[in-house]
């Protein structure tokens, strides 16, 4: 059973990493300062962790950075994602630019080939600059004085257009008498180092500039009608009541003592069916592993907590290490352009990771107590029925139930022992965890020898 279950994974990871690794090829960088030079060209993507990044160059793919401050003067033809204090683009973008940061600067000469998606305190998009696609933004402000091909999507504090749109303008501004006019806070919010670049000030709620245009339908969110340069909005002009928040608080009583007494057994009935379930069914997929692994909790008591301990601090550092040698190895193979092999691990990592963290979270909730059960009530049989005592299933009903309920005992709602239920549920588990392992290094030391025969 084991070795089959073993054999469909690594099967499932070899078809993965076969259709999957070539796609992973990439380019990493990082520094205090790094700089793209003007005429260097980056054939794969391009990941960046910095203080500072200044591309002056090209990336044939996709650029992943993050940093404090970014400025792009050169040539993105993929995607840019960047999470930045300051991001200034002046040159070109040829696909999505995904951003966020306390503020956002389109240059005069900035060219966003689709869309352009931000979130943060201040979107600057100066007169000159283009965006193919859609905006979205969720931000403090944004002023949009370029040319946007497609529709505007604004949830904003205070959003003023000046440029051209070519699709419709959604603008959730939310104002009122009391807002209109008065400044953005984003206009003067600052925070962390000093910005490469000013913010503008934009006006609380909707400003449609002279010589704004807007190609099709123009909604916005405001208790009062606004007015609007003549011809500046092609298509039709609608107003929504901001929606009040009101409307949306909610009450909560207090849960009564019946209530919390009810919640408590529903839970431990809950907890008692689910490890019983889970044990009958480990009983018939496993039935020799449960008996090995019983027995070893049952003959070693103390032997098995102590290597409980170190089972529960091994997962960890396996983790850690899994992380580390993935990280390092995806690094240093991209900075060598061997992407295949980069992805590769970076693939087989995630898959450890994955499969690594399944099993323990699996062995913790369930295989562990369901094996302390069972060896607790073949404890409990041999001392009134030791005919039952063996029995595959009876001693482990009966065990799990009694471990359910006594950590649920120290968990009763009024009773200030809650944490000594949470200390005896992790002594339940590190005994579980030292059966399996116990189990795991016999196991595997007598595969050997199963081999050869």
């Amino acid at each position: 059973m084991f070795r089959k279950v073993l054999s469909l994974f690594v099967l499932v990871s070899l078809l993965a990493l076969t259709f999957a690794a070539p796609v992973y090829a990439f380019d990493g960088r990082g520094g205090d300062n790094v700089v793209i030079a003007a005429g260097e060209v980056i054939e794969d993507d391009l990941y960046v962790g910095a203080q500072s990044f200044v591309l002056n160059g090209t990336v044939k793919g996709d650029l992943v950075v993050g940093a404090q401050t970014v400025i792009i003067n050169g040539t993105v033809e993929g995607d840019l994602i960047a999470g930045a204090q300051a991001i200034q683009i002046n040159g070109t973008v040829t696909d999505d630019a995904r951003v966020f940061g306390q503020a956002v600067q389109l240059g005069p000469e900035a060219v966003i080939g689709d869309d352009l998606i931000f979130g943060g305190a201040s979107l600057e998009v100066q007169e000159g600059s283009l965006v193919g696609g859609e905006v979205v933004a969720g931000a403090g402000q944004a002023l949009m004085a370029g040319n946007v091909g497609g529709n505007v999507l604004a949830g904003v504090g205070g959003l003023e257009l000046r440029g051209t749109f070519g699709g419709d303008v959604y603008a959730y501004v939310d104002q009122t008498e009391d807002t209109a006019g008065s400044p953005s806070p984003s206009s003067y919010m600052t925070y962390g180092q000093p910005l490469p670049f000013g913010m503008p000030s934009v006006s609380m709620g909707l400003t449609v500039a002279e010589g704004a245009t807007i190609a099709g339908d123009l909604e916005y969110s405001s208790t009062y009608d606004l007015s609007f340069p003549g011809g500046a909005v092609g298509g039709r002009v609608t107003r929504v009541e901001p929606v009040s928040s009101s409307s949306d608080v909610r009450v909560d009583f207090p849960v009564t003592p019946a209530q919390k007494a009810g919640n408590w057994v529903f839970d431990l009935l809950r907890s008692i069916v689910t490890l019983g379930l889970f044990g009958l069914l480990m009983v018939w997929l496993a039935p020799n592993f449960s008996k090995t692994a019983t027995e070893k909790l049952q003959s070693n008591p103390l032997p098995t907590l102590g290597w409980g301990v170190v089972t529960y601090a091994g997962f960890f550092f396996a983790l850690l290490a899994i992380i580390v040698v993935m990280v390092l190895g995806g690094t240093i193979f991209g900075l060598l352009t061997l992407g295949g092999l980069s992805g590769t691990i970076i693939w087989v990592g995630l898959l450890a990771l994955f499969g690594l963290t399944i099993l323990f979270v699996v062995s913790v909730l369930f295989v562990t107590k369901v094996l302390v059960g069972a060896a607790l009530g073949k404890w409990i049989f041999s001392k009134v029925n030791p005919a039952l005592a063996e029995h595959k299933v009876w001693p482990m009903l009966v065990g799990v139930t009694l471990v359910a309920v006594v950590i649920a005992l120290f968990n009763l709602p009024l009773l200030p022992l809650g944490f000594f239920g949470w200390v005896l549920n992790f002594v339940v588990v590190l005994f579980g965890l030292g059966a399996l392992w116990l189990w795991g290094r016999e196991r595997f030391a007598k595969q050997p020898a199963e081999i050869t025969q």
